[in-house]
């Protein structure tokens, strides 16, 4: 494994930094300290610093000795906000603010962009400049899709964007890349069936809309099973079903709710096509009408294929052939797909471990799974050095290239 020496150098100092921003966590476009520490950090390694870019989004400009005169720029992007949800671990560094935690690693991204600016700041040894891109609310909020309407890619300008995510499972030292959909598009749905309210003993006298909503929700898995190809990827999931407030009366509506993914918008497109039609005809069927709403949030992830092979090679050099590995989809989201929607770039896994890291700590973790969203997540340090080297090596050799415009 190849890592930078001057990142392992400061890897006592990285660490700290990561567990205060561990420690303060901040939602979705309230990322407001966590934004301070990074300003302050960049100004101080002498990068040129914009905030405000999506409400609380931080972008570093860093040039190199020839001052970005060659004009070529890659885009770094790291995440900044936590998770509504109340830590289970009591470690030192451990949430300071019930309802808010740190469980997808957001604060190790940072962690590790940070260190490649330091890095970089100290030798400026490339032509041309490196956006670091400090980006808020990725978990629901859309920042990405925020900071590229505040004009993020025609302020600064670059030729490829890239995303690195830890992922707890894959080995410490170990990375994943791959071209083509890596993540899902994710989405919304929800549906209310207006039916007639009755006495549950004189079912005739009225039209039970969860009779109705019951039918709606096995039609729709014929979807998945009769309409899409089957060796397409897609999943509908009716998670919430409302309705009633009286075990003798048939209530007069129904409300369902719940989720669809999918990695191309092709099928997005039919499977909310087919939905709505199942709604509208099962209503009519039993005499109900219903109204159907459906919510587009993040778009599938789709990595180009020029960019994943790029970052794949800066892998093996690192870290070697047996731990560079094929990125298996996965029906989660990420509003990276916004950037990668305006510009070529990959967005890759660092291997986050099993856990074990954790036992460093002594009894301050809660006994559990330290996979992501969970309330006793924690990302591992030993992550800061190797992701911090990758950046910098990524940033260096994509800047040097002949075709890098």
């Amino acid at each position: 494994m190849k890592l930078n020496p001057a990142i392992v150098a400061q890897a006592e100092q990285l660490t700290a930094l990561r567990r205060d921003l561990h420690a303060h966590p901040e939602l979705c476009f309230e990322e407001h300290r966590t934004a301070q520490v990074v300003a302050e950090r960049l100004g101080a390694w002498g990068l040129e610093v914009v905030r405000g870019l999506g409400s609380t989004g931080v972008v570093g400009l860093l040039h190199g000795r020839d001052g970005g005169a060659c004009g070529r720029a890659v885009g770094l992007r790291a995440d900044l906000d936590a998770l509504p949800m109340t830590e289970l671990n009591t470690f030192a560094h451990a949430s300071r603010h019930p309802g808010r935690m740190h469980a997808c690693g957001h604060d190790g991204h940072t962690a590790m962009l940070l260190a490649a600016a330091q890095c970089l700041s100290q030798t400026r040894d490339f032509e041309g400049t490196v956006v670091f891109i400090f980006q808020p609310a990725e978990e629901g909020g859309g920042g990405a899709r925020h900071m590229i309407a505040d004009g993020l890619f025609e302020r600064f300008p670059v030729q490829a964007v890239f995303g690195l995510h830890n992922w707890p499972g894959m080995p410490v030292g170990s990375f994943a890349v791959s071209p083509g959909p890596v993540m899902a598009s994710s989405n919304e749905f929800k549906i209310t069936v207006h039916g007639k309210g009755c006495h549950a003993a004189l079912p005739h006298n009225g039209i039970d809309p969860l009779l109705v909503a019951c039918q709606m929700v096995q039609a729709f898995q014929t979807i998945i099973s009769r309409n899409k190809k089957p060796i397409e990827a897609g999943v509908l999931s009716v998670t919430m079903i409302a309705a009633g407030e009286a075990t003798n009366v048939v209530p007069d509506h129904c409300v369902l709710q719940g989720t669809v993914r999918t990695f191309s918008l092709e099928l997005l497109d039919l499977i909310e096509q087919r939905m709505r039609t199942v709604c509208e005809h099962t209503a009519a069927a039993f005499g109900a009408t219903a109204t159907f709403e459906f919510h587009r949030n993040y778009p599938p992830t789709i990595n180009s294929a020029a960019e994943a092979e790029f970052a794949r090679s800066v892998m093996l050099d690192l870290v070697g052939p047996q731990q560079v590995l094929a990125q298996e989809p996965t029906l989660g989201a990420e509003d990276f797909a916004y950037m990668l929607q305006a510009k070529p770039g990959a967005y890759a896994f660092i291997g986050n471990g099993d856990g074990a890291h954790r036992d460093g700590y002594g009894a301050g973790h809660d006994a559990g799974p330290c996979t992501l969203h969970n309330p006793r997540y924690d990302f591992n340090d030993e992550l800061i050095a190797l992701g911090g080297s990758y950046w910098v090596e990524l940033a260096r050799r994509w800047l040097a290239r002949s075709d890098a415009r």
